[in-house]
């Protein structure tokens, strides 16, 4: 999609403020329009038609990207990241789903966003445990609705009520709450916001319901991916890829190469040359050995 739009995108680099004025002089599509660009991109691979989407959606990207600033990082890198999130969201939208682009569009920004957060965060190193993440994202949004904002710890009450509504372990609430507030203020002030807070720019993780329509039909197509691929790979691939993958607690490569009876470098080779076998059939490109982080930063695997 890079290669695709037919003239670049507006550049951050000059300044917030110059960036808001120049994609606020796109136009918004209309229903009508949208759905005549989808298609002309999805039938023909016209560059102009993805080029009139991407750039009708950049305030949304904007937009996304200002509740998360509260977590300290630039704000042009995470804009920059949304922004990859909608060209991806552009490539894959099918006009014929009955939603609009805005809806299908807004997962694929905050999931870009959050990935770029995760990888980022000096002080947080977050597992491929989807609780971890979602612990994340939502600790201080569950900290705001029962009122547990002070420096401190929490109380053992309130980490039990943190514990219970994301359905996570009580130390695991401990740990993360004292890593969040290592690295940044939740009542940080905005200062070209006037005066918000940081905890009010967070992202709100109650969707609606046409959006969590839309991320379930995401995450159920990528996860047949997955599966599809896993299937292709030899049964020691599979078995070295799920174990170091899709394991909450993977082993490491000393008791896999005992397991076959082989060297932990010939584990490692065999866990990359899996990797890159499942990204390759998901994305339908050859990947880059630099992509090659976790399951969960893949794009393509996401979810």
């Amino acid at each position: 999609m890079h290669q695709t739009v037919s003239q670049p995108l507006p550049a951050i680099g000059a300044g917030l403020a110059h960036y808001l004025a120049e994609i606020r002089k796109f136009p918004i599509l209309t229903q009508e329009e949208e759905t005549t660009f989808a298609r002309r991109w999805r039938d023909q691979h016209d560059a102009e038609a993805a080029y009139r989407l991407v750039t009708s959606h950049l305030r949304l990207v904007a937009k996304v990207a200002m509740r998360y600033r509260g977590y300290g990082l630039p704000i042009a890198d995470i804009v920059s990241e949304g922004n990859i999130g909608l060209m991806q969201a552009v490539r894959r939208f099918d006009p014929e789903r009955g939603i609009r682009l805005s809806t299908y569009a807004m997962w694929w920004i905050k999931a870009t966003i959050q990935e770029y957060v995760l990888r980022s965060w000096s002080l947080v190193k977050i597992s491929a445990n989807s609780a971890q993440k979602k612990l994340f994202f939502k600790l201080r949004k569950s900290k705001s609705a029962i009122s547990a904002l002070e420096d401190g710890d929490l109380r053992p009450e309130q980490v039990k009520t943190i514990a219970a509504r994301l359905k996570v372990p009580e130390d695991e609430v401990v740990n993360m709450d004292r890593r969040l507030r290592g690295d940044v203020s939740l009542n940080s002030a905005v200062h070209d916001d006037g005066g918000e807070d940081a905890l009010e720019r967070l992202a709100d993780p109650s969707p609606a319901h046409d959006v969590e329509i839309a991320e379930n039909q995401e995450l159920a197509r990528r996860r047949e991916a997955l599966n599809a691929a896993i299937e292709k790979l030899s049964p020691r691939e599979k078995r070295i890829f799920t174990a170091r993958y899709l394991s909450d607690d993977p082993p490491n490569l000393g008791a896999l190469a005992a397991e076959y009876g082989i060297s932990r470098e010939r584990v490692r080779q065999i866990e990359l040359r899996s990797f890159q076998k499942v990204q390759a059939s998901c994305t339908g490109a050859p990947p880059r050995i630099s992509d090659r982080t976790n399951i969960n930063q893949n794009r393509c695997l996401q979810g």
